[in-house]
């Protein structure tokens, strides 16, 4: 995969790219990152970015021009939706996702994270002061996304966020490939409880299930435990989710459990 991120503050990347699980993938030749400050691509010699806005009020808003300019210097092409597709004559190549970091945009989940990470070529785009020209939104970028419902100074942060969780889910990326696939939200719900040695800490045991050796078993009680997790921080998620029979049953047995709170 192929990532590169428009930014005014290119050096904020350099130690998250070059580090742990994002560094490790670079090495292997998984992923590539390079991030480019747009101001370079200004146009004019102050190297100005961002303009007042139309109609008036506070802040000011990135311009176009860079931005577009930008991509179209990534691409190797004009972008818009008049331009011809990227596959060209030889072999089929997916035009890449761009993607505006942006507080409007759609929340990002792990289900977008899976998406992203069957794409070939991903670019971000990272604002800052009052927002973005709207022909920005409507003629360039493919997604808009949100980390969650507050506002950063800039969208650095967010893209970083977005690069480590889909990188991870890369072939080759992790160590251990089912890790990816036992993380809180890859399978609908919550993980479930992790134990490591020494099997007794200041009197807390390890659960005897985890001992036992019987992979069965320990397969239901990590599901039940998933389950009960699930219940009791986000019972949201458990909407709409597909349940076997079992955990209806297990479920239901949870609620018995838990106490009615009395109405003061």
């Amino acid at each position: 995969m192929r990532v590169d991120v428009l930014t005014l503050f290119p050096e904020m990347f350099a130690g998250v790219f070059g580090s742990s699980i994002l560094g490790k993938a670079r090495e292997k030749g998984i992923v590539s990152y390079n991030a480019i400050n747009f101001r370079d691509y200004a146009g004019n010699k102050h190297g100005s970015v961002d303009d007042t806005p139309y109609g008036g009020g506070g802040g000011m808003v990135l311009k176009p021009e860079p931005i577009f300019r930008a991509v179209e210097d990534l691409l190797g092409q004009p972008t818009g939706e008049e331009n011809p597709d990227l596959s060209g004559e030889k072999a089929p190549v997916r035009a890449p996702r761009i993607i505006l970091m942006c507080p409007q945009g759609e929340t990002f989940t792990q289900k977008k994270a899976e998406e992203l990470a069957q794409e070939d070529h991903l670019i971000f785009v990272c604002g800052h002061y009052e927002g973005y020209d709207e022909r920005i939104r409507e003629h360039l970028v493919t997604d808009e996304l949100s980390i969650g419902d507050y506002v950063l100074t800039g969208g650095e942060l967010p893209a970083m966020v977005v690069i480590d969780s889909v990188t991870r889910l890369l072939p080759g990326v992790l160590g251990n490939e089912t890790s990816a696939v036992t993380d809180s939200f890859s399978t609908g719900l919550l993980e479930y409880p992790h134990y490591t040695r020494p099997v007794e800490f200041r009197g807390w045991k390890v659960p005897e299930i985890l001992l036992s050796g019987h992979h069965a078993n320990v397969d239901e009680w990590r599901r039940q435990e998933a389950l009960r997790r699930t219940w009791q921080r986000r019972p949201d998620l458990l909407e709409g989710l597909e349940l076997t029979e079992k955990d209806k049953r297990w479920l239901k047995v949870l609620q018995e459990e838990t106490p009615v709170k009395s109405e003061e």
